[in-house]
């Protein structure tokens, strides 16, 4: 079971206040950056009630806002995953998730001149909140390419969707290989990630969690329930569901109970697949060579006899005769006329 979103804030390790007070100053080096040992604590114990629940793959998620600075941004997830201490048949990964507007749309830092940025990540997300950056994730960054993102998070707990999910966008996406994920915490009333909150791309409270269930019903009618995947996105323990809780919670939305379980299973399994050529989309392959083992070598014929050549004495040869009338068949005609002459003359 795949749960691709559980955020880790950048408050952790004190990014957001270092960016503040650190201005016109060289920025902080990742390597010297720890968790303390309560932070890893409560992060270990996440994990431990993931795996209870029956998590086997988790995509932890940095989301950033507007634009990736890579003069100030840091992958706190590299520095997290080397405290994590490794468990048997757990998959970890990391996922990057940016929150596009308005500034976003002039670049927000997804481009070749970076890639070695982002390659440092396993997933990346976008998170549309207008209709242009709509358009900008469906039609332009769901492309292959060593930048593809993967996946489109829509914001669902917002008191109305900010865009208008058009079948022509969704339909580009999904075929390019995108996916739209559903984040169940706003279904429960649990609380979202403080970046998305203070970038107005989230809320809180009760009116999200009525928002949160008209967004999904529309997201669901427009994909007809393809291409989609769901994740927590939950920031405190108690919002955490098991897997077939989550499924039942899906079907809620109008979907199958097969489209539900491809949701949390199969849809991910096959997205984190595909991320992973993200990385190898600029390969050189060699030119392939048949290589002939002995014993056929040996069984084989020394020398093929060449086939004939047809030239045009040979063609005209094989050409059919015409047939010559028999001896038989002329001395008959010449019977029969005279037998023909014989009854005019007799009649005259």
């Amino acid at each position: 079971m795949f749960d691709l979103n559980v955020p880790i804030a950048s408050s952790f390790l004190g990014l957001n206040n270092a960016k503040k007070s650190n201005k016109g100053k060289q920025p902080v080096v990742g390597n010297a950056l720890q968790y303390t040992g309560p932070q890893i604590a409560v992060i270990e114990a996440r994990v431990d009630l993931l795996i209870h629940l029956g998590y086997t793959a988790i995509a932890f998620n940095q989301t950033v806002n507007k634009k990736v600075d890579p003069k100030t941004h840091v992958n706190i997830l590299d520095i997290l995953l080397k405290q994590l201490k490794p468990r048997k048949e757990i998959v970890y990964m990391k996922r990057l998730t940016i929150i596009l507007d308005e500034d976003s749309e002039k670049g927000f830092g997804l481009i070749n001149a970076q890639t070695s940025l982002f390659n440092s990540y396993d997933l990346i997300s976008l998170v549309p909140t207008n209709q242009a950056t709509l358009a900008l994730a469906c039609l332009t960054h769901s492309l292959p390419s060593p930048l593809t993102a993967h996946i489109i998070s829509i914001p669902l707990t917002l008191p109305r969707l900010p865009f208008n999910l058009k079948h022509t966008l969704v339909r580009t996406a999904i075929k390019n290989g995108a996916v739209f994920e559903i984040n169940y915490v706003g279904a429960v009333g649990g609380d979202n990630d403080t970046t998305m909150t203070d970038a107005n791309a989230a809320e809180n409270g009760a009116s999200a969690k009525r928002n949160w269930w008209g967004a999904a019903r529309e997201l669901t009618r427009v994909t007809k329930g393809k291409g989609l995947i769901v994740s927590s996105g939950a920031v405190a323990d108690l919002d955490f569901r098991a897997p077939d809780d989550v499924k039942n919670l899906i079907t809620l939305l109008g979907v199958s109970q097969d489209i539900s379980h491809c949701s949390v299973t199969k849809s991910p399994k096959s997205l984190v697949l595909r991320a992973q050529t993200r990385k190898t989309y600029r390969a050189v392959l060699s030119e392939p060579q048949l290589v002939v083992p002995d014993q056929q070598m040996e069984e084989a014929p020394e020398s093929i006899p060449p086939a004939p050549m047809v030239t045009e004495d040979t063609a005209n040869s094989k050409k059919r005769p015409r047939d010559e009338p028999s001896m038989a068949s002329e001395t008959d005609g010449s019977k029969r006329k005279k037998k023909k002459r014989g009854k005019e003359g007799g009649q005259r």
